[in-house]
């Protein structure tokens, strides 16, 4: 009886340990799943911004969706490459307009599809706008209150620039 006992511990402690080590794993490949982004430099993007948040206000389901225009500039003496924009929720929606006019995009959330590379090379002194779409309607009626949204944009020496955008949704 008592032999069957230990076996049983045995057990249950092989199993558990047999789970945090999958689970570790599972975790590394996830966070190298996000193409592009991830904790490899983790540093401040060498490119700046006219501002950093926006608030919105209240805004109403029913008028529809809202946008933003932030301006970000290359000040230093080298192109820095844009690789990934990315939003921190389906509702939010990320375009990089150039300076003719064209636009790339949309860009959204990370692991809600494919998110394509951006690879927009910003030269030395330019500048590109980021339109940020917010869509209330997004998570229906449950989705009324305070949002707080976030769009990172990563360069190709891995760092980040990270715009938010705020509201009130009212149904």
């Amino acid at each position: 009886m008592k032999t069957k006992t230990i076996i049983n511990i045995l057990i249950i402690i092989l199993v558990f340990a047999g789970l945090f080590v999958w689970g570790y794993f599972a975790k590394k490949s996830d966070t190298a799943s996000v193409q592009g982004v991830g904790d490899a430099n983790n540093s401040e993007s060498l490119l700046t911004m006219s501002e950093a948040s926006y608030d919105f206000g209240a805004i109403s389901m029913k008028d529809g969706n809202v946008s933003k225009e932030f301006t970000i500039t290359n000040p230093t003496g080298e192109a820095i490459t844009l690789k990934t924009v990315l939003t921190s929720c389906m509702c939010t929606s990320a375009f990089i307009v150039n300076p003719d006019g064209s636009t790339k995009g949309p860009f959204g959330m990370a692991g809600m599809g494919y998110a394509p590379p951006v690879n927009e090379i910003i030269k030395a002194g330019e500048s590109r706008v980021v339109r940020a779409v917010f869509d209330p309607n997004a998570h229906g009626p449950a989705g009324v209150g305070r949002i707080d949204r976030f769009i990172t944009l990563t360069d190709a020496s891995g760092g980040a620039l990270q715009l938010e955008i705020k509201a009130l949704v009212t149904p």
